[in-house]
Order: structure tokens, then C-alpha cells, then sequence
């Protein structure tokens, strides 16, 4: 085999492994009860009221999200039935609790501080209609190394969210330092969901253009024993806020603004271009 058959066997097995890998995040993102499959965000307050698409009234306060359910109506929580009234207690920052309720779930979540209700029906038009995410062509040239500094202590980082007046507040280990056509940049990194793993949120001068504007993410395996980490920016996926009004996505922290354009990774869905025409 020629050096030239090997590097076009190289990049057809790169290619083919995204395909698969992209594949399977949009199937996991049309999940019955995805994020496609939310009908409404509400935040329930003392005062007891219904919200579309989710069965009795509701409401919260220091001790957690209550319902009170009406005669005949049902929710299965952790496994278990529920009629009348039922209270979720305090939910730790990010946790979520799923009640099903017929084919639709209803998420009982905490995000930024405050108590959210969020209805889920698989027949939603937003996630029957959906026909996958538009993305770059994956190139090897996006698929980069870089360095991961860690600080001294991990250091609290507030964010601002996709909804406006919330905020995060997020754990960053440290650092991601790299270089884009001899051009020295870095990304404040969170911790990721693997042990060792990291998670930057990102924009750069394709956001608003070519892909969405509010943010991007992109996963970072654990960094070897040097230190050594790789960004893939054709993995560089959006947030369930590029899709719908009804998520609270995090914000990029401020330095997280790339001056350059990543010209790899997702594009603006098909359903806010829709949108916006």
C-alpha cells in the first residue's frame, strides 16, 4: 500500500467512525422523551397552577415542587404510583426527576437555583419532524492536541444561561491550551461526566453565522499523564437551546470566545433556520 492509499484509507475510517458517532448523538437526542420531545418550561411558585401538558396543579417553595393531582389522574415516580398530592422534595442543583405520566414524562428539575416543570410528549411536531443535525463535513485537520493546565484548586465559574436572568455555576479544574495555525488560544474547561474528563462550552467567529450563536460544546477525553489532550472539533455538538426555547443551557464563560472561526463540528439546526425564516 502507498503512503497516499494508506492516508485515504486513514481518512475514510475517520470519516466513517464521525458518521457512526454523529449518528448516534442525534438518536439519542430524538429519544422518545428528549429534549425534541419538551412542550413548555414553567416555574412553579406558592401559588398552585397548571401548566400545559402536565396533569394536576403546581407548585414550589423551600421544601421542593408539589402537585396535587385530580381525581382519576396518575404518576409513576421512581417506579411507583402516585395519586392526589405528591411532593419531590429539594432536588439538588442539576438533578431531575422523571414522573411518567400515560406515553409523556413530566421532568421535575433544579437549574440556576430555581425549581423548573417541564412536560415531555413524544408527539411533539419539534421532535416528530426532526430530520437530523447539519454539521461540517468532518476534516482530520480539525482533530487537534493541546495541553491541559490545571489550577491550583478548582475554581467556581458563573455563567449565564440560555434563559434569561439564570445563571450556573460551574466547577472549572483548569485549562485547555492549544494553537490553530500558530495562533495560541485556550478554553477554560468544566469537568466533564467521565472521571478525568473535561467539557468546554465555546463560540468562535462562525457562531451567529454558520453555527449557532449562543454556544457550542466539545467533550475532552481525560488528558494523559503529560498532560496531553485532544480536541476534535468536528465533535464540537450544540445544546439542546440551539433546538428549543425550553432549555437552560449554559453560556460560554467570557474568555471562551474564540477570535477564530471553527469552521467544523455542528451547524445551525434545520429548525431555526426554519425559525428565522
Amino acid at each position: 500500500m502507498t503512503v497516499q492509499d494508506s492516508t485515504a484509507t486513514d481518512t475514510a475510517a475517520f470519516v466513517a467512525e464521525w458518521e457512526n458517532w454523529h449518528h448516534d448523538k442525534d438518536t439519542a437526542l430524538a429519544h422518545e422523551h428528549g429534549f425534541l420531545a419538551v412542550t413548555g418550561l414553567y416555574w412553579p411558585a406558592s401559588e398552585p397552577q397548571r401548566f400545559p401538558g402536565a396533569p394536576g396543579l403546581w407548585s414550589a417553595d423551600d421544601d421542593g415542587v408539589t402537585v396535587e393531582l385530580d381525581e382519576g389522574e396518575e404518576l409513576v415516580v421512581d417506579g411507583a404510583t402516585v395519586r392526589g398530592r405528591h411532593h419531590f422534595g429539594v432536588l439538588a442543583e442539576r438533578a431531575s426527576v422523571n414522573a411518567v405520566w400515560g406515553d409523556a414524562v413530566i421532568e421535575v428539575a433544579r437549574r440556576g437555583g430555581q425549581d423548573v416543570v417541564r412536560p415531555r410528549h413524544p408527539d411533539h411536531p419539534l421532535r416528530t419532524a426532526f430530520t437530523g443535525t447539519p454539521a461540517y463535513a468532518p476534516d482530520p485537520r480539525w482533530r487537534l492536541t493541546g495541553t491541559y493546565v490545571p489550577f491550583p484548586e478548582p475554581r467556581p465559574t458563573t455563567v449565564g444561561a440560555a434563559v434569561e436572568g439564570l445563571e450556573h455555576v460551574y466547577d472549572a479544574p483548569g485549562k485547555v491550551r492549544f494553537a490553530i495555525e500558530r495562533q495560541e488560544l485556550e478554553l477554560t474547561a468544566f469537568e466533564g461526566g467521565a472521571p478525568g474528563a473535561l467539557l468546554v462550552l465555546f463560540t468562535d467567529a462562525t457562531s451567529g453565522v454558520t453555527t449557532y450563536a449562543a454556544n457550542r460544546a466539545l467533550k475532552i477525553d481525560a488528558p494523559g499523564p503529560d498532560g496531553q489532550v485532544v480536541l476534535d472539533f468536528n465533535r464540537a455538538t450544540n445544546l439542546p437551546c440551539a433546538y428549543t426555547d425550553f432549555a437552560t443551557c449554559p453560556l460560554p464563560p467570557a474568555e471562551n470566545r474564540l477570535p477564530i472561526a471553527i469552521e467544523a463540528g455542528e451547524t445551525i439546526p434545520y429548525e431555526r433556520r426554519s425559525a428565522a425564516a
